[in-house]
């Protein structure tokens, strides 16, 4: 279990962040059109994954939107964004903010499993049920190149660091 603050109050959040250089938890999270991406059958790519609480809060729309302008733009790089939100409301505020180059995913409890893998699943606090802002990066093969557990969760996540990574795997 680690701790990330909200708003300077202590969270606890459960799981444990994968290693840089473990092999990435597999996942199936849902689509905004309610297909079903696995991390294992579609490897072979460099994928950012953006964890969000919810796409309907400004830190987390604009993050969408940097990751949209600036890792979209790494041919051979494909940027997940993962929330608990719904896959409906998700696809809204992508078409609402014009965001086609970031993919959003919905942990609503497919398989409940992404948060507890990834470390991300907030456990208590007001925010208890939804993910801890983080950003993974995961290289062609499925091994973790990148991790950050963003430690207060209303500020955005090392954008350079993160895109740096991500290049380094191409």
């Amino acid at each position: 279990m680690s701790t990330v603050t909200f708003e300077g109050n202590a969270v606890s959040v459960s799981g444990n962040v994968p290693a840089v250089g473990s092999k990435a938890p597999d996942f199936t999270l849902c689509a905004a059109d309610l297909s079903e991406f696995t991390l294992s059958k579609n490897l072979g790519k460099v994928y950012v994954l953006s964890v969000v609480p919810s796409l309907d809060t400004g830190v987390c729309a604009a993050s969408a939107r940097r990751f949209n302008q600036e890792a979209a733009a790494l041919a051979g790089v494909e940027v997940l964004c993962i929330s608990e939100d719904l896959p409906f409301a998700a696809g809204r505020f992508c078409q609402a903010e014009g965001i086609k180059n970031v993919r959003t995913l919905s942990d609503f409890r497919r398989d409940g499993n992404f948060g507890e893998d990834y470390g991300v699943a907030i456990a208590d606090g007001a925010l208890r049920g939804l993910l801890t802002r983080a950003v993974f990066v995961i290289d062609k093969e499925g091994k973790v190149a990148y991790a950050q557990l963003v430690p207060e969760i209303t500020n955005e996540p090392d954008y350079a660091k993160a895109l740096e990574a991500a290049k380094a795997c191409l």
